[in-house]
């Protein structure tokens, strides 16, 4: 029996701030204790993790990755190997990323591809979401398998016509098949059809700069979506979850279906939280670097945004970690800006500027840890082994430094991509030591992992139905 003790740390979690010792065997939490308590003091272990001065706080869940992802020509420049271990590096020690399914193609031959490209390679644990791109008869019927294997949540998209595209007769039936099935419908809501339109007409007069991206995906188009993926749902009944929410329109639309009592749910991700259209308009092409769709948009969404995870009309912050060199892969739209490859870095540091918000006063340290680590677990079917400390649980631990002052770049970070969406961004708060099922991965900020450590992680259902 390996032991391993992590000594006078204050413990949060999403129920609880407290000082406490915290005893691990064999990768799973034994016990907690008051850190003064006689039963602390009677325990043993090989290895003793001093936390003193720290936090200890679980492992971050980040339910929105695309390692490896093809996409406008090009893949995502993260594998499941560098991008794991970035996510390490930022305190995150479960990643659920997204299985395509090829159009023409069945579920089982998606999900075997990303298996293929996963397995033996992640640093951290994962599980996947799968992409519905082709409803039929076969594939509705693959929904009910998928779910009883424990791949229980199913993405689709009402943008990016013929990619991934599905109209909204498709999106009624696959959701009237998780109202049965137990699976959760997750969103890519945008009308894809009216902002192809826009596009095109932005290129005929000439607006081919970056920041076009931003204005033709209009916000009324993402709430006018998100409005509809609701009233779907509701016909089918079936639960919904909207990712990667950027608009203030959005999220009304969502507090709205929540005040009716809906099983309706809600993700943001930092990029929306912490830059704005005034990125997509740096000079020259630079604004290429802050692509991704939902878009970025004016300062002034951001209050509303905030003001969701408080009041809890959005639940969970991911990351929807997607990068693109700018070099290479990003100026494939210099002239078009519908070329450029639509995604951003930022599996590494959403756990740290998630610390920094707590500084600044938009959320607490336990909805910090509640919306970036208990909340995903939950929501995806992984809790309690993943997404909190308590006694049974995987031992994924993170002892996180609150003083240490830090400035992003792309000159120290981890992800496999030339820029950081954060560079010179200044923050206090800083993952020190990464734990994963009790076998360090980052110790005293230095990275002992390996590829191959990573489990895949079969799901159960929503635990909010």
């Amino acid at each position: 029996m390996s032991r391993t003790l992590i000594r006078g740390g204050l413990v949060i979690t999403a129920a609880d701030e407290t000082y406490a010792d915290v005893l691990i065997e064999d990768g799973r939490i034994a016990a907690l204790a008051a850190r003064d308590s006689a039963a602390a003091a009677g325990w043993t272990a090989e290895t003793v993790i001093d936390a003193t001065d720290r936090y200890v706080i679980p492992g971050g869940v980040d339910v929105h990755t695309h390692m490896e992802m093809p996409f406008g020509g090009t893949t995502a420049s993260d594998t499941f190997e560098t991008g794991t271990r970035a996510a390490a590096w930022g305190g995150t020690t479960t990643i659920v990323d997204f299985a395509i399914q090829g159009i023409g193609q069945s579920l089982r031959a998606g999900l075997d591809a990303w298996h293929a490209k996963a397995d033996g390679r992640c640093a951290v644990d994962y599980g996947f979401h799968m992409i519905v791109s082709d409803v039929g008869e076969q594939v509705l019927k693959e929904m009910d398998i998928l779910v009883e294997e424990g791949v229980t949540s199913f993405k689709m998209f009402m943008a990016y016509p013929g990619v991934f595209y599905s109209d909204d007769g498709k999106i009624l039936q696959a959701m009237q098949r998780a109202s049965g099935n137990g699976g959760l419908i997750m969103m890519h809501a945008e009308n894809g059809i009216a902002i192809d339109v826009l596009v095109r007409q932005a290129l005929a007069a000439g607006k081919t700069d970056p920041r076009y991206h931003g204005e033709v995906r209009h916000a009324l188009l993402e709430a006018e979506a998100t409005h509809r993926a609701i009233q779907l749902a509701r016909v089918a009944g079936s639960p919904l979850y909207v990712v990667h929410v950027s608009a203030e329109q959005a999220v009304a639309e969502l507090a709205a279906a929540r005040d009716q009592g809906l099983p309706v749910f809600g993700e943001t991700c930092p990029q929306y939280l912490f830059l704005s259209t005034d990125n997509l308009a740096e000079p020259g092409f630079e604004g290429a670097k802050y692509v991704c769709s939902t878009p970025l948009r004016p300062a002034d969404h951001q209050a509303a945004l905030w003001r969701g995870l408080r009041t809890d009309d959005l639940q969970v912050v991911s990351t929807d970690h997607c990068p693109f060199c700018f070099t290479g892969q990003k100026d494939m739209g210099a002239g078009d800006f519908s070329k450029i490859p639509n995604g951003l870095p930022g599996v590494e540091n959403r756990m740290d500027l998630l610390h920094q918000a707590v500084l600044d006063g938009h959320l607490t340290r336990r909805r910090w840890i509640e919306t970036a680590c208990a909340t995903p677990a939950r929501m995806f079917g992984l809790y309690p082994r993943k997404g909190t400390i308590a006694p049974g649980a995987d031992a994924d631990v993170v002892v996180y430094d609150p003083h240490a002052e830090q400035v992003v770049s792309a000159q120290t970070h981890h992800m496999n991509v030339d820029y950081s969406a954060y560079e010179g961004r200044r923050l206090t708060g800083r993952v020190e030591t990464v734990l994963s099922r009790g076998v360090p991965v980052v110790r005293d900020r230095a990275y002992v992992g390996q590829a191959g450590h990573g489990r895949y992680v079969p799901r159960g259902t929503c635990q909010y139905l």
